[in-house]
């Protein structure tokens, strides 16, 4: 995904720091909202790795610091909770403003809470996913019992969370009210999914419990099993994320193949690598994949490495080109594996290769033939394996222009 840095102003003017995280070389299908807790910031992992799995079905989402916290101005112990919810609603207008009304909203912790209240004041939000969201302040309420007697100069009560200190405004407990929530969950009449850890010891699961009842349907509720309060396991993330992905376009009306589909003499690959590591994120002809590199050579193994998918190319080109041939010739082929290993090898080890020196590069096919074929049948498959586009153009003379875009 593409990160763009952007600020807009809160309620009261002071500017709001945050992150446009946009899908590669391509319009979104549609904007959505990140509210995180106010014991996490906008480029906490955990966030990251969820709108990485938007912006691979197209979706912008936006993740910002509320007043106070991570590169936001003003002071958080001075804010509460209808603060957090304005926070909220001015980044909706600001995306309604510059780019496109958010149609998704996510909220993690307290951001979840703050999302329940705010969608009756966003008509755009079609969907609203929640992630070990509270229902009322009693998560607060346990905190400030164990802070009662931190009292800052200015009157705020300081607790630790998830490593980090804060201080936190009184009225957060006193404005996040249940019977208050409770009503406004149950006048929320979109697509809600809730989110929870039976394991959370921050936000009780008893608190996914009342949101789900409280809330009308459609509604859908994933338990988190061993995941903690703020999903430190990046597996819990990424598992979120995809959830939430593949959930919301069913809320967006957006054809799967929304953008036009180029002809193979026009279609470009796009490849993006962020700031850091190898994940490189990649569309092809509308269609989002991965590439990296294993974790011994330093990468994050999220997805093959680029001779992993050089050799897939081989083979769904050798399994589709069989399959063409043997449906013009109508012989009973009822399913084609074709495995493809990639080496480097010595070249005075390959006898029949004109080079001689250095190292070249092995494909090896193995190719397997489900149906009632007789042995002739089978020899013209493998024959034609030969033929396949991309095994010629690894045989061929390759071209590979390269220019610096302006």
């Amino acid at each position: 995904m593409q990160s763009l840095r952007v600020n807009f102003p809160n309620p009261k003017g002071e500017s709001l720091s945050g992150r446009l995280d946009m899908p590669v070389d391509r319009e979104p299908v549609a904007y959505a909202l990140f509210a995180h807790g106010f014991s996490g910031h906008k480029n906490l992992k955990t966030i990251i790795n969820i709108d990485r799995a938007l912006t691979q079905q197209g979706i912008a989402v936006l993740r910002f610091d509320f007043t106070g916290l991570g590169d936001s101005e003003g002071d958080f112990a001075k804010t509460d909770f209808s603060s957090t919810v304005g926070d909220l609603t001015a980044a909706a207008r600001f995306l309604e403003d510059e780019y496109q009304a958010p149609r998704i909203v996510i909220g993690h912790s307290l951001g979840g809470a703050a999302a329940l209240r705010a969608a009756e004041s966003l008509p755009t939000v079609r969907a609203l996913a929640t992630i070990a969201a509270p229902i009322d302040a009693s998560p607060i309420e346990n905190l400030l019992e164990q802070a009662a007697a931190a009292v800052d100069a200015g009157g705020a009560l300081r607790f630790n969370i998830a490593g980090k200190t804060l201080s936190i405004n009184p009225r957060f407990a006193e404005e996040l009210e249940r019977s208050a929530m409770e009503r406004a969950i149950h006048r929320l009449r979109r697509a809600l999914l809730i989110f929870h850890s039976p394991l959370d010891e921050v936000v009780g699961i008893g608190n996914a419990t009342a949101i789900f009842k409280a809330a009308l349907h459609p509604k859908s509720f994933v338990s988190l099993d061993k995941a903690d309060h703020m999903l430190s396991d990046e597996g819990d993330s990424s598992y979120v994320g995809a959830v939430v992905a593949a959930w919301a376009r069913k809320y967006l009306d957006v054809p799967r193949e929304q953008l036009p589909l180029r002809a193979a003499t026009e279609n470009r690959i796009v490849a993006h690598t962020g700031a850091q590591g190898y994940r490189t994120e990649i569309l092809a002809n509308g269609h989002a994949l991965v590439a990296d590199e294993p974790l011994a050579a330093g990468g994050t193994n999220t997805g093959p490495g680029p001779y992993e998918l050089l050799g897939a190319a081989l083979g769904a080109c050798t399994s589709m080109t069989l399959r063409m041939y043997a449906d013009r010739k109508k012989w009973p082929v009822e399913g084609i594996t074709t495995r493809i290993a990639h080496h480097k090898i010595h070249a005075e080890d390959c006898e029949n290769c004109e080079t001689k020196e250095g190292k070249l590069d092995r494909f090896e096919r193995e190719i397997e033939l489900a149906g009632p074929l007789d042995d002739a049948q089978r020899q013209r498959l493998v024959e034609i394996a030969d033929k396949c586009p991309v095994h010629r153009t690894l045989h061929s003379e390759i071209i590979v222009d390269t220019k610096l875009k302006p």
